[in-house]
């Protein structure tokens, strides 16, 4: 059967081009979930993610969906009906969160700032004294603006009054280096399309042990049978009591791709994704558009570009399917309130090298200044 699409570069937000190693990986023969063969991959995954995330979390796990139910998983084991959470909102990914946490029936603080710059620590630190929360959540690399949050200063004031420290990690793992039990975060997820560059498909999930306890003390079950930790712990913890048929395929990719993130190095792969940014950057500047985002704050593995005035609006969405049709080139649009005026454009782990930045940069000039 032919394949539905010719293969694109992919620079918006995610997915990442596959590597050709994960690709074969993930086409390898099916075991049974349970056959020691696939059980014994299932644990060097477990531990490959643990080094990754900076942290030795006996419960870290592929959990078996997108990364948005990552999120799910640590909002819903965490918080029950009437707990207090401070969420902190620098885009569209902190709005999520906020929902995710009412939905499970918690009182939401929102601390916000506006898309394009950090959360303020101090402001957090407030309204975790005032509130005196449950649960503290915030996103480490905002996918929707850009922006990367100061984690350390924020887990701390969480810490300081008791509560659990949530953190989105979707676009940070295996893109910048993550370091959980040193920043004190208690529950963290990601997903595997980002700088992974592993199919969409899994979410990588750690939980501390102050995290397990409380999910153990909980007055009601957790609202989600299929992400109860306590059942969860239980197929991917020693004793391997039948909980779901886990994905075999796509958890046989993830630990191609996470021995290829332990071959480079999290240093050299971190140092790869900042060239590859400020080539990026720099290119883009005499075809008039500039980073959204101030360089202390700014993600290396997602940039957002301000369009010139003359592609805001529709023109954008006219030019991002030219790259696509004409170039097999895919960038990302804006999201909520920065829609039609920005780009989102991802250099995720495959996909973060000079030479892919290139490429882009030749497609526009093409497209915006024709001979």
């Amino acid at each position: 059967m032919q394949s539905p699409a010719r293969e694109r570069l992919l620079l918006g937000p995610g997915p990442s081009n596959v590597p050709e190693r994960v690709r074969q990986a993930a086409a390898a023969p099916l075991l049974g979930h349970l056959d020691p063969a696939f059980l014994a991959v299932l644990d060097e995954v477990a531990e490959r993610l643990r080094r990754l995330f900076g942290t030795g979390n006996p419960l870290t796990l592929p959990l078996s969906a997108t990364g948005s139910a990552g999120m799910e998983a640590c909002l819903v084991n965490l918080l029950e009906a009437g707990d207090d959470a401070v969420i902190g909102v620098a885009g569209v990914f902190g709005e999520r969160m906020c929902e995710v946490a009412s939905r499970a029936g918690a009182r939401v603080t929102r601390v916000e700032t506006p898309p394009g710059t950090a959360l303020e620590p101090d402001a957090m630190a407030q309204a975790i004294e005032r509130v005196r929360p449950k649960v503290v959540s915030f996103v480490h690399a905002e996918t929707s603006t850009g922006v990367q949050q100061p984690v350390a200063e924020i887990a701390q004031a969480a810490r300081a009054h008791g509560a659990l420290t949530v953190l989105d990690c979707v676009t940070s793992l295996g893109g910048l280096p993550v370091r959980l039990d040193d920043w004190g975060i208690d529950a963290a997820y990601s997903a595997t399309q980002k700088c992974l560059s592993v199919a969409p498909g899994l979410a990588p999930v750690s939980f501390s042990p102050r995290a397990v306890e409380r999910v153990g003390v909980r007055a009601t079950p957790v609202q989600s049978w299929f992400l109860d930790l306590s059942l969860l712990g239980g197929y991917y913890g020693g004793d391997r009591v039948y909980h779901h048929t886990a994905p075999i395929s796509a958890i046989f990719g993830l630990a191609e791709g996470l021995r290829m993130v332990e071959e480079e190095g999290m240093d050299a792969r971190a140092a790869r994704h900042r060239e590859a940014a400020a080539a990026l950057v720099d290119g883009l500047a005499p075809l008039g558009f500039a980073p959204l985002v101030e360089a202390s704050i700014r993600l290396p593995m997602l940039t957002s570009v301000k369009l010139p005035n003359s592609l805001q609006g529709a023109p954008e969405a006219n030019l991002r399917r030219r790259l696509l049709d004409a170039h097999g080139i895919e960038v990302g649009g804006g999201l909520g309130k920065l829609a039609g005026k920005i780009w989102r454009i991802g250099l995720m782990g495959e996909n973060a090298r000079t030479a892919h930045v290139e490429r882009l940069l030749t497609a526009l000039r093409a497209e915006l200044q024709p001979a």
